[in-house]
C-alpha cells in the first residue's frame, strides 16, 4: 500500500486481528515496526508511516508512535510537536528528548526517562517538507504558514484515528516546545471548533515548553538574560534595550531591510556572546558541528535563507557549508551527549532504518533535523498565540506552560495552564523564562485568575514506578529526615499520599524547580537545570513534571 494512504478498512470479521482493546486496522498492521535496527528488546509496540492530508496535492505527513510501556489501553494519548518552524518531532522529540530510544553509534540505547512510561506517545513531522513528510507538489513549500499547518495537523489526526480507531475517545493531550507555542494552541483551537460539530477529540489539556507566545515580549527578554548570565557587557545591554532591541532587529530582517543602527547593535551582541556558546543552554558544552550551524541561523544575514528560533539541536538547516562542518560524536559533557542529534541524523539516514520505519525520501537527498525546502511565512512569528491560550483556558481546556528557571545550573521554567504545562529552561537564552513568566502573569490578570498556589519550589526524586497512582491533591508539607527521605504528610496527609511518594521517591530528593498556579487552569513552573529542550538536559525532572501534568496534580510541594 502507498505510504500516503489515509484510511484503511477495519477488519473485525473472520480474519480479525485482535489487540488488547479492540480491532486492528489493516493500515495499523502495515505501519507496525517489527524492530528498529540496533534497538534493545522492548515489550511495547511501535508504529510509523504516513497519513495523507491532501489527496489533490499529494501531501502526506509522517509519524512515529510508541505505545506506553505498561497498560497502553489505560494510558492517555499525547501528541508531541517540535518547533522551528520546520524541525522534526521525530528526530528531536522522539530520538533526542523524551522518546524510548536515543542513538549511540550504530545502536539505540533505552531512555529510562522516556515519556512512554506514562503515555502513548505520538510524534508528528509537520508541516509537509519536514523530515520524511512531503508534498509531491513542490510549490506547496513556498507559502506554508501557521494556518495551513494547523489545518493539516487536524487532518492528520482525523486520518490517524481512522488507522487507530481504538484510541478514539481516549484522553488526549498535545505537548510541544519552542515554535510549538504556535502549533499547539492553534491546533487545539481547531480541535475545539471541530468537536462543536462532530465529537472526535477528547482533549484534556496542552503543554507548552519554552514556547513562542508573543513576539516582542519573548524576544526582548533575551537582553536581560544575556546580561544577567554574563554573556554581554553593561554597555552592550544598554544599547540592546534602548537603541535596537531584538524584536525590532528580527522584524527588520523579516521585512528585508536591516537598519545600520540595528546591524551595529547586533554585531556587538554577536561578538560578545560568541558563536561557540549554545544559546539554547548557555552552560552546556557544545557539539562543534551543531554550534557552527546555530551561529548561522540565530544571526540572520543575507546569506542565510531560513531563520529559525528552534533549538541548537534542531539546527540542521541545509546550508552550503553543512557538509564541511567538523563532525564530532565525542561525548563532550559527562552527563549529556551534546552531539546526540548528529547521531540521530546519521541513524535516520540509514536505508535499513528507513525501511523499518516505512519511511521514504521525497524531493530531498537526505533526512535533516530541520527542513531544507520549506519556506515558512516568517511574519507568522508575530501572531500573538497567547490570546489563543487565553481562549482555551476560558473554554475549560487546561494549559501548562513550562520554561527553564534561572539558577547556577541549567534549568527549565514551566508555565502550566490548567493541567497542561508550558515548559522552558532557565539556561535558554532563545525563549527566556522571564518572557514566559511575564506573559503568564499578564494572562492571569486579564482573565482575573487569582494565585491558588503561591510561587514556591517543587521537588524531584528518582522515579521508581510507572504504574497507576492514587487520586489525590498534593497540597501538603513533607518532612525529610536525616537518614531517610520518606515523605510524611504534615497536613491532611492521607495514607494514599504517603504510599504514592514512598513508591515514587528515593532518598535523593532535590529541588526540581519553581511553580505557581492561577485559578484551577493556569500554572507556571520552572525545571531547574534545564535548557530549551528540557527532556534532553533534565530528563528525570521533566518526567516528574510530565507525570504531574497528566495526573492533574500540583507538583510535589516541600520537604523539611
Amino acid at each position: 500500500m502507498h505510504p500516503g494512504t489515509s484510511v484503511a478498512a477495519v477488519v473485525c470479521a473472520a480474519s480479525v486481528l485482535l489487540i488488547s482493546n479492540g480491532c486492528l486496522s489493516m493500515a495499523m498492521v502495515e505501519d507496525k515496526i517489527t524492530a528498529l535496527p540496533g534497538q534493545p528488546p522492548v515489550s511495547f509496540a511501535q508504529y510509523s508511516g504516513y497519513v495523507e492530508v491532501d489527496a489533490v496535492r499529494k501531501r502526506s505527513l509522517f509519524y512515529y508512535f510508541a505505545e506506553a510501556e505498561l497498560d497502553p489501553a489505560t494510558k492517555p494519548l499525547v501528541l508531541w510537536l517540535n518547533g522551528g518552524p520546520g524541525c522534526s518531532s521525530v528526530g528531536v522529540g522522539a530520538f533526542s528528548e523524551n522518546g524510548p530510544f536515543r542513538p549511540s553509534g550504530n545502536a539505540l540505547m533505552s531512555n529510562e526517562y522516556s515519556w512512554n512510561k506514562e503515555a502513548n506517545m505520538l510524534y508528528l513531522e509537520s508541516p509537509a517538507g519536514v523530515g520524511f513528510s512531503y508534498s509531491t507538489d513542490p510549490s506547496f513549500y513556498g507559502g506554508v504558514g501557521d494556518s495551513m499547518t494547523a489545518r493539516d495537523n487536524l487532518r492528520f489526526l482525523e486520518g490517524w484515528f481512522a488507522k487507530f480507531p481504538q484510541y478514539k475517545g481516549r484522553n488526549l493531550y498535545i505537548a510541544g516546545e519552542s515554535y510549538a507555542g504556535h502549533y499547539v494552541p492553534q491546533l487545539a483551537q481547531r480541535m475545539v471548533e471541530f468537536d462543536d460539530k462532530e465529537k472526535l477529540f477528547n482533549l484534556k489539556g496542552i503543554a507548552l515548553g519554552n514556547p513562542v507566545l508573543e513576539f516582542s515580549t519573548d524576544f526582548n527578554s533575551r537582553a536581560e538574560f544575556f546580561w544577567s548570565h554574563g554573556l554581554i557587557s553593561d554597555s552592550t545591554y544598554n544599547i540592546f534595550t534602548t537603541v535596537c532591541n531584538y524584536s525590532r532587529y528580527v522584524s527588520e530582517y523579516y521585512h528585508g531591510s536591516i537598519s545600520s543602527v540595528c546591524d551595529r547593535v547586533m554585531s556587538q551582541v554577536t561578538k560578545e556572546t560568541s558563536r561557540f556558546v549554545d544559546k539554547y543552554d548557555v552552560t552546556l558544552d557544545v557539539c562543534i558541528s551543531s554550534v557552527l550551524m546555530q551561529s548561522q541561523v540565530l544571526t540572520p544575514s543575507p546569506n542565510v535563507s531560513f531563520f529559525s528560533i528552534t533549538s541548537a539541536k534542531e539546527m540542521y538547516v541545509t546550508l552550503s557549508l553543512t557538509d564541511n562542518f567538523l563532525q564530532s560524536t565525542e561525548q563532550l559533557n559527562r552527563a549529556l551527549d551534546v552531539c546526540v542529534e548528529d547521531e540521530t541524523m546519521n541513524y535516520l539516514n540509514r536505508k535499513d532504518v528507513q525501511k523499518a520505519m516505512h519511511a521514504q525520501l521525497n524531493g530531498v537527498p537526505k533526512w535533516t533535523v530541520c527542513s531544507s525546502v520549506l519556506e515558512y511565512k516568517q511574519l507568522d512569528l508575530q501572531i500573538p498565540t497567547i490570546n489563543i491560550v487565553g481562549a482555551l483556558v476560558k473554554s475549560g481546556i487546561p494549559v501548562l506552560v513550562y520554561s527553564k528557571g534561572v539558577s547556577l545550573e541549567r534549568g527549565l521554567m514551566a508555565v502550566l495552564v490548567g493541567v497542561s504545562p508550558h515548559r522552558s529552561g532557565d539556561q535558554d537564552s532563545v525563549i527566556p523564562l522571564t518572557g514566559s513568566r511575564t506573559l503568564v502573569h499578564r494572562l492571569a490578570k486579564r482573565l482575573r485568575l487569582n494565585a491558588t498556589v503561591p510561587y514556591r519550589v517543587w521537588f524531584q526524586g528518582k522515579q521508581v514506578s510507572s504504574g497507576p497512582s492514587p487520586s489525590y491533591n498534593i497540597g501538603h508539607r513533607y518532612r525529610r529526615s536525616l537518614h531517610s527521605c520518606q515523605a510524611q504528610a504534615m497536613v491532611g496527609g492521607e495514607a494514599e499520599t504517603e504510599a504514592f511518594f514512598s513508591s515514587h521517591l528515593l532518598p535523593d530528593v532535590q529541588v526540581g524547580g519553581w511553580t505557581q498556579v492561577f485559578g484551577d487552569a493556569l500554572s507556571f513552573a520552572t525545571i531547574r537545570g534545564a535548557s530549551h529542550e528540557a527532556p534532553f538536559s533534565q530528563p528525570e525532572r521533566s518526567l516528574v513534571l510530565f507525570r504531574a501534568f497528566l495526573a492533574s496534580r500540583p507538583l510535589p510541594e516541600s520537604f523539611e
